[in-house]
């Protein structure tokens, strides 16, 4: 049971890597898919969203935020309702990029799954779901 977490490890930093690998005539980088995926998604969203969503410190939110900005993917603006949040908007070249991020990630799961039968497909996307669940959960709780 210990090797759980290793083995979720690989699997991170593999697609990571296959995801840099795949963006590299551009300037995201493996990282960059949570933040346009979850910006895509729900346009508007607070950096303290994001970074609950994404399960990232909000310190690299900012930070991969600046970059993305800096490169013309992110729009953000302060929050007419509370002037101490910052929303983020995809900006057309953030759009223009989705649908290769999202083909990038498809590509990446088929290729790790393609010795699965579709049973243990589901099994294991139940599993996982359950896994992430409890530790989204903890996270919650302990405010990590």
């Amino acid at each position: 049971m210990p090797t759980i977490l290793r083995q979720v490890n690989i699997i991170s930093r593999s697609a990571s890597l296959y995801r840099s690998g795949r963006l590299h005539d551009s300037e995201l980088g493996g990282c960059h898919h949570s933040y346009i995926l979850a910006i895509c998604s729900h346009p508007g969203i607070s950096g303290e969203e994001l970074a609950g969503r994404i399960c990232v410190n909000k310190s690299n939110v900012a930070r991969n935020l600046s970059y993305l900005e800096e490169h013309g993917y992110v729009r953000r603006e302060q929050s007419k309702e509370d002037k101490r949040v910052t929303l983020c908007y995809p900006t057309e070249k953030m759009l223009g990029v989705l649908p290769q991020v999202r083909k990038i990630s498809e590509e990446w799961n088929s290729l790790v799954t393609e010795d699965l039968t579709e049973e243990e497909k589901s099994q294991l996307s139940v599993l996982l779901n359950k896994v992430a669940a409890k530790a989204r959960e903890y996270g919650e709780k302990n405010k990590l």
